[in-house]
């Protein structure tokens, strides 16, 4: 096989691996509605629905740096098809949860497969394209999760409302059967096979990655990827709860949430044209201080109107800069430590994923306004974006196996 794809087999590889990355935002994104649902149903207070979410972003933390390494060794094909089937069942087991605790446990398990599943499909299509369309075709699979969004806000609209939660959890079970289809749809990219005798262990790899060579770009990295986690599971697994805090019913939350995720389609789209017009960091640096402005006005409005105009703008550049940071990160590393480097910052960016929620939850808990929560959200993807374009490298058409 050449070393690169051909373009239906690119086609094959972007969209078989697109409707995993699909799946896991679906799985994701429902358990922001179903928190909200839960709230009602179980009584849960506004600290709990904050400790559900941020217990999901530790899993995501754990799943990413161990998935991560265990790709660099084992390949990013059969990493892949595991984390699918481990976030899949456990999400469906989720359905059968008889308290808090028991679903606390079951969503750690699921965080882990979505998390290791992340960083592991991005480095495999990163891999498997040449320089000149790797940065679009990443953005493209990111694309999938506005997708995957739609999906679990449809399903939280039309299914939750008459079948209750659980059926919402039945459904996130059916990326299991996805996984057969996996099997024989992908391979290892060309570039980790032939690379496949020159295995490093675990801490040769996090050695290298923390090397002289690389711990400008791994450091720059680790703050971007904290920032944009920090605020984006901060704010959009609160979407739902925050529209019902500012006086809608739950059913109009997730119809006005269903809208907002409508814009983030376009906002892949656009930086997916961009990215390899203009490159990565304008990319990164514009849609996060949009994204930031976004926040700001989010937090601040005060009618119907204001407040969907303001989590359109919200998705369409937040998403937009999601797309350019998965594109962004893989290049910063040859492929011998590529998968190991984007678990690693991932992992890292799991961390604000677990205290961004949970300190919203707190905050709520002690009746703090929502434009002073979404003032610290304003403030975390400014820094984030500030300091990408003071010490973050261009990587558009930057080959690191050839630095």
């Amino acid at each position: 096989m050449n070393r690169h794809l051909s373009d239906p087999a690119h086609r094959k590889l972007l969209f078989s691996a697109g409707f995993s990355w699909l799946f896991d935002a679906m799985d994701v994104g429902i358990i922001s509605f179903v928190a909200a649902a839960l709230a009602v149903e179980w009584n849960l207070g506004a600290e709990q629905i904050g400790l559900l979410t941020a217990i999901n972003s530790i899993g995501m933390a754990v799943g990413a740096i161990v998935a991560g390494s265990l790709a660099d060794r084992y390949g990013r094909r059969s990493i892949l098809l595991w984390t699918l089937l481990i976030f899949s069942a456990a999400s469906g087991l989720s359905a059968l949860a008889t308290g808090f605790a028991v679903l606390c446990v079951l969503r750690f398990i699921s965080g882990f497969g979505l998390g290791g599943e992340l960083p592991v499909a991005s480095t495999l299509v990163s891999e498997s394209f040449p320089l000149e369309k790797r940065g679009r075709a990443v953005v493209l699979l990111e694309s999938f999760w506005a997708g995957g969004w739609i999906v679990a806000a449809l399903i939280a609209y039309f299914v939750i409302p008459d079948y209750g939660w659980r059926a919402a959890f039945i459904i996130s079970a059916l990326p299991a059967l996805y996984a057969l289809y996996l099997r024989r749809a992908i391979q290892d990219s060309p570039r980790y096979t032939e690379q496949r005798s020159r295995k490093l262990s675990f801490q040769e790899r996090f050695a290298s990655v923390w090397s002289s060579r690389y711990r400008k770009s791994t450091l720059t990295i680790w703050i971007l990827w904290f920032t944009v986690v920090f605020s984006y599971y901060g704010m959009f697994l609160w979407l739902p709860s925050v529209m019902v805090l500012k006086g809608f019913t739950l059913i109009k939350s997730f119809q006005y949430v269903l809208i907002m995720t409508l814009a983030q389609l376009p906002g892949y789209f656009t930086s997916a044209y961009f990215i390899e017009k203009f490159g990565r960091k304008f990319v990164l640096v514009t849609y996060l201080l949009m994204t930031a402005a976004s926040a700001l006005w989010f937090g601040n409005a005060d009618t119907e109107g204001t407040l969907i105009a303001a989590g359109i703008c919200l998705s369409f550049f937040n998403l937009g800069a999601w797309g350019g940071l998965y594109a962004y990160t893989p290049e910063l590393y040859p492929t011998a430590i590529r998968s190991t480097g984007v678990g690693l910052a991932a992992s890292f960016g799991r961390v604000g994923g677990v205290i961004g929620p949970y300190l919203v939850g707190v905050l709520v808990s002690k009746e703090i306004g929502i434009s002073s929560i979404f003032m610290i959200f304003f403030i975390a993807i400014a820094i984030g974006a500030l300091v990408l374009l003071f010490f973050g490298k261009e990587s558009k058409g930057l080959d690191p196996d050839k630095l």
